[in-house]
């Protein structure tokens, strides 16, 4: 598919500075940009790669200020991040999809399968499942009894999806996820551990992307729930009955313990853990390996907090630069303390 920068500039809403029938086929980073490739600066550290890429078309933001000559047409468009993912949405949604059920796939005769669906090699589709129109399941993909995925959602390899959960339409699960697996719950006696069965489900509603390796437990009783649009990183641990709010979204190896409630639009970095059976407001913002055990900033929302115990991250900020002083206070109050000893020796 070819794509002139006119074409781009009122898909984006921008205007075109160069050459309005220069055409793209592709996209590259500006760093490693070809001709016929179109590329974005957004970031102001790569703008020296803007006057030497050999991209055809650069997407920038209206009032990028060039220092010197710029090869490339430029698109100017308002936010080049954004325009940039509208493109790359348009480009993959002209990929033809794959329809059809190969014949190594085992479907049970109760199962419910929509139409223009692509079923795999070796999926395992298991009794009264509902799959709706348009999903596609990659190889090895396993859904157990009485599950429903819904249309136009997309599981990767061995991705699994336990008995009776639910996922929504326009999914994506990618590869070795787990949705519906037990919950963590034993209770002590004096012989070891006894497992308290998880009889409950999860609930997955449309618009979630979850990545590789995540997993997310089933509810002892009830429903764990992964609100729409919820974006989920690889290796993430979602344990049961959570509630992760609308649109919140969480990077790799983000751990949420049971029965937490997570609000709408918050934001956690990378390696952040969240004890259990605490409430998170909406729009709070969680920095990399931050550990949140509750307390009113929390539960307000709208918050942006580091540090463990996490806390407000202008007073983390401050925290550690006291913290990289310690040693010369340290060394300053050994030398006051020296000097004391001395007076107290004198006066003796």
């Amino acid at each position: 598919m070819v794509f002139t920068a006119q074409q781009i500039a009122s898909f984006t809403g921008g205007t075109v500075e160069g050459n309005p029938e220069a055409a793209v086929s592709t996209f590259a980073k500006i760093e490693e940009g070809t001709e016929g490739a179109l590329s974005f600066l957004a970031n102001p550290q790569y703008e020296d790669y803007i006057y030497e890429t050999k991209s055809t078309v650069v997407l920038v933001n209206a009032d990028f200020k060039p220092k010197r000559e710029v090869k490339a047409t430029l698109v100017r468009v308002a936010n080049a991040y954004e325009s940039v993912a509208k493109l790359l949405q348009l480009y993959d949604s002209m990929k033809q999809k794959r329809v059809g059920i190969s014949s190594l796939a085992f479907i049970d005769p109760s199962a419910k399968v929509g139409e223009n669906c692509y079923i795999g090699p070796f999926v395992a589709i298991a009794e009264g499942v509902e799959i709706g129109d348009g999903v596609v399941l990659h190889p090895h993909v396993t859904i157990g009894r009485n599950a429903k995925v819904g249309k136009n959602t997309e599981i990767y390899s061995n991705a699994v999806i336990y008995h009776d959960c639910k996922v929504g339409d326009n999914c994506i699960l990618h590869a070795g996820s787990v949705v519906g697996s037990d919950g963590f719950g034993f209770a002590p006696t004096p012989d070891g551990y006894d497992k308290i069965p998880q009889i409950g489900i999860v609930t997955i509603e449309d618009n979630v992307e979850i990545g590789a390796n995540t997993c997310i437990d089933r509810s002892t009783m009830g429903s764990t729930i992964i609100r729409k649009g919820v974006k989920l990183d690889n290796l993430v641990q979602i344990a049961h009955n959570v509630e992760v709010g609308a649109n919140t979204v969480m990077s790799a190896q983000v751990g949420v313990a049971g029965s937490s409630k997570v609000g709408e639009w918050c934001m956690f970095a990378g390696q952040v853990g969240i004890a259990g059976h605490i409430k998170v407001g909406d729009r709070t913002v969680l920095g990399a390996q931050s550990g949140l055990a509750g307390g009113n900033l929390a539960r307000k929302g709208g918050a942006t907090m580091m540090g463990y115990p996490a806390i407000e991250h202008r007073k983390f900020a401050k925290n550690m630069a006291a913290l990289n002083s310690l040693p010369d206070l340290l060394k300053e109050v050994a030398e006051l303390r020296r000097e004391l000893d001395e007076l107290k020796s004198k006066q003796n």
